[in-house]
């Protein structure tokens, strides 16, 4: 019986070696099974045949790996190996490490293509796995539909709760009392009147400065024209002081 040996690089797994059972290993195969080529091939189409079956709401998975572990078991059989038999922990634990390949396969393919994938397991499992959340999700009702938990949640009604409506009228102020109005009137016309008394007097200084400026400036004028006349008039010599300055 051919036993393979697979590793995971870069989300691809590739075979690594082969190698033929030996007769000194028969006892350990029969306390531990070792995942040959053709069981894995059985897993994985038993496994994706029952995928439905898994994906019901309520379902008891040990039964069905159970159920899994003894239709590989009866395949392997079948074909020659007498001394095989799976064990349904055995099929749960191989799947997980699959699913977990398969994934980062997936994911691999998503980014480069398909053609980057080389995982011989990919392609079939990907026609089962690979659809879209769409689909599930509409499957997944269907399922729910026929079944208690369905009808129980189709029955129900559902009422929103919708937040609560905060208030928009404008609270209106207080009305002041009639004495508070009065006294509020009376200081607005002692300001008014302190301002006009202010006003006034800065008035009056400005008239004041305007007078003395136009005195000022009529004095000047008045000096300068008295200046003028006494340089005008001619100067009369004394007829004594001429005669004896003569003799």
């Amino acid at each position: 019986m051919e036993v393979i040996e697979s590793i995971v690089t870069d989300g691809i797994e590739v075979e690594e070696s082969t190698a033929t059972v030996s007769t000194l290993d028969s006892e350990k195969s029969k306390t531990e099974f070792v995942w040959t080529l053709q069981a894995t091939w059985h897993l994985v189409r038993v496994r994706l045949d029952m995928d439905h079956e898994f994906d019901q709401p309520v379902c008891k998975k040990k039964k069905l790996w159970e159920t899994v572990a003894e239709r590989v078991t009866t395949r392997l059989r079948a074909e020659g190996y007498q001394d095989v038999a799976v064990k349904a922990f055995e099929c749960d634990l191989k799947w997980r490490n699959m699913l977990a390949t398969y994934r980062k396969n997936a994911e691999r393919a998503k980014r480069l293509g398909t053609h980057s994938v080389h995982w011989e397991f990919f392609k079939t499992m990907h026609e089962v796995l690979g659809r879209s959340y769409e689909e599930i999700e509409a499957q997944r009702r269907a399922k729910l539909s026929g079944t208690k938990v369905g009808k129980t949640m189709a029955s129900k009604r559902y009422t929103p709760i919708l937040p609560t409506p905060t208030l928009t009228a404008t609270a209106v102020p207080p009305s002041r009392p009639p004495q508070d109005v009065l006294q509020l009137y009376l200081e607005l016309q002692e300001r008014k009147l302190n301002m006009w008394a202010q006003q006034k007097a800065l008035e009056e200084r400005k008239i004041e400065a305007i007078n003395n400026l136009a005195r000022a400036i009529s004095s000047l004028a008045q000096d300068s024209t008295d200046r003028g006349q006494m340089s005008k008039e001619p100067t009369v010599s004394d007829p004594l002081s001429s005669l004896s300055s003569q003799h």
